[in-house]
């Protein structure tokens, strides 16, 4: 099952999880991290580098968060605003680079 950033990660976006992800699934929004679940390996080095504990595997997303386990695959499966297509499996968050969007569910929070 792979891991889920939830909203804690809203206009934080620390990037730790970034650094310890060993697969480069982890990518950027405007005003969240995305974990790719086709990409995850389920290793889960990001979990414990998340210092707002925004990070859980799918299967144990805390109910107030469950919307989120389906949102980041949307951010991967449809397409974002801005973008002619959906991002896909681009094979790693460096060489992709931030995506400028977020989906609709994180578009629609109160900034911070």
């Amino acid at each position: 099952m792979p891991y889920v950033i939830a909203e804690p990660c809203i206009d934080i976006t620390d990037r730790s999880c970034m650094e310890e992800c060993p697969v480069d699934c982890i990518y950027e929004g405007e005003r969240k991290l995305y974990i790719n679940p086709f990409e995850c390996i389920d290793c889960g080095n990001c979990e414990p580098a998340c210092p707002v504990e925004a990070i859980s595997q799918d299967r144990h997303v805390p109910d107030e968060y469950a919307a989120f386990a389906e949102d980041n695959r949307r951010f991967f499966t449809e397409a974002l605003p801005g973008r002619d297509a959906p991002i896909g499996q681009p094979g790693g968050a460096m060489s992709f680079g931030p995506a400028g969007a977020d989906t609709a569910l994180v578009s629609e929070y109160e900034p911070r």
